[in-house]
C-alpha cells in the first residue's frame, strides 16, 4: 500500500506515512474541505517584500547623501541644501512605508490562505486557528510571538516536518531585530534632529548636520542587516510552502476523463451511377450502413429478387 500524498510505500506497523505523516488510508486532501491557491498571492507578497527591503536600504543609506549635501551646503553657505536633503529623505521614507504596508497586507493574506489549507491536510497538527494568521499581527504583545508560531505550524504541515524548519527561526529573529531596531533608530534620529539649528550661520552649525548624518548611518546598520535577512528568509519560506501546498492540492485534484473522440465518417470515393443503388441493410467497407463504394456497387439486374428492367 502506498501513501496517497507522497507515494511512498507504507507499512501496517505504523499508523501514518513515515515521510509525510499522512494517516494510512487517508487522501492527500480531505474531500469537502475548501483549499485556496497560494502561488499567485505568494509571488505578489515576495515582490512586495523584496521591494520593501530595497527601499529600506535606500532609507538606511540615505545619510551618506545627506552628509554630501551638508558638506556642500557648508562650502557654499547654502542652508537650502539642508532643506532639500530633508525633503528627499521624507519622500523616500514615505515610499518605503507604502511598500511596507502593501507587503504586510499581502503576507497576511498569504498566511491566512496557507494556514486554512492545512485544515484540509490529513495528519496536520496546527496549533492556532486561521483567524490568528490575521489577529496575530494586530494584537499588541501577541504580535511578538503568534505570527512566528502560525508560520512555523504551516511550514511543518506543508513541508512534511515534525520539527520547525530553522529558516522560520532565522526569519523571525531577524524580523524582530529590524522592527525594534528601526523604531529605536527613528526615534533617536528625531530627537537628534530637533537639537540642530534650523538655519546654521557658521561652519560649526553645518558640521553639526554632517555629524548627525554620520550618527544616523551607524544607527541604521543593525536594522538594515536585519531587514535584508528577514526579507530573504521570508521569500524563501513563502516560495517553498506555496510550492509544496500547490503540489499537494494538485495531486489530490481528480483528473476527469476527456470527451470521447468519435470516428470520422468516411465517405465513398465516388457516388453510384444513376439507376444503381446499394442493397437494403448493406454495409460498406468503410463501416457506414447503406453506403457502398462505387467499385462495389451492383447493377439492379444482379440483385436477387429484382425485376428486370423494361
Amino acid at each position: 500500500m502506498r501513501c496517497q500524498t507522497c507515494g511512498d510505500a507504507t507499512s501496517p506497523e505504523h499508523h501514518e506515512c513515515q515521510r509525510c505523516y499522512t494517516p494510512l488510508g487517508q487522501p492527500a486532501v480531505t474531500p469537502g474541505l475548501p483549499t485556496y491557491r497560494v502561488r499567485g498571492i505568494g509571488l505578489a507578497a515576495n515582490v512586495a517584500v523584496g521591494a520593501t527591503a530595497v527601499l529600506y536600504l535606500v532609507v538606511a543609506l540615505y545619510p551618506l547623501i545627506g552628509m554630501v549635501m551638508a558638506r556642500r551646503a557648508m562650502a557654499n553657505d547654502d542652508p537650502d541644501l539642508l532643506v532639500s536633503a530633508l525633503i528627499i529623505s521624507a519622500v523616500v521614507a514615505l515610499i518605503m512605508t507604502v511598500a511596507q504596508l502593501t507587503a504586510a497586507v499581502l503576507v497576511i493574506i498569504w498566511t491566512w490562505r496557507a494556514r486554512k489549507n492545512t485544515d484540509a491536510f490529513p495528519g496536520a497538527e496546527p496549533a492556532f486557528g486561521p483567524g490568528w494568521a490575521i489577529a496575530g499581527w494586530l494584537v499588541p504583545f501577541a504580535n511578538f510571538v503568534v505570527p512566528a508560531r502560525v508560520v512555523a505550524g504551516v511550514a511543518r504541515d506543508s513541508l512534511w516536518r515534525r520539527a520547525t524548519p530553522p529558516l522560520v527561526a532565522v526569519w523571525w529573529c531577524s524580523w524582530l531585530v529590524f522592527s525594534i531596531g528601526e523604531r529605536l533608530a527613528t526615534r533617536a534620529d528625531d530627537r537628534a534632529y530637533e537639537k540642530l539649528a534650523e538655519t546654521p550661520f557658521d561652519d560649526a552649525g553645518y558640521q553639526a548636520y554632517v555629524d548627525h548624518y554620520q550618527d544616523a548611518l551607524l544607527r541604521n546598520t543593525v536594522p538594515a542587516l536585519g531587514c535584508v535577512i528577514a526579507a530573504v528568509t521570508l521569500i524563501l519560506l513563502i516560495q517553498r510552502i506555496s510550492a509544496a501546498q500547490e503540489a499537494r492540492i494538485a495531486h489530490a485534484t481528480p483528473q476527469w476523463p476527456t470527451a470521447p473522440i468519435w470516428p470520422a465518417q468516411v465517405w465513398p470515393a465516388a457516388q453510384p451511377a444513376s439507376g444503381v443503388q446499394s442493397a437494403p441493410g448493406a454495409q460498406s467497407a468503410s463501416g457506414v450502413p447503406g453506403v457502398q463504394p462505387a467499385a462495389a456497387a451492383q447493377p439492379l439486374s444482379e440483385v436477387p429478387g429484382a425485376a428486370p428492367a423494361s
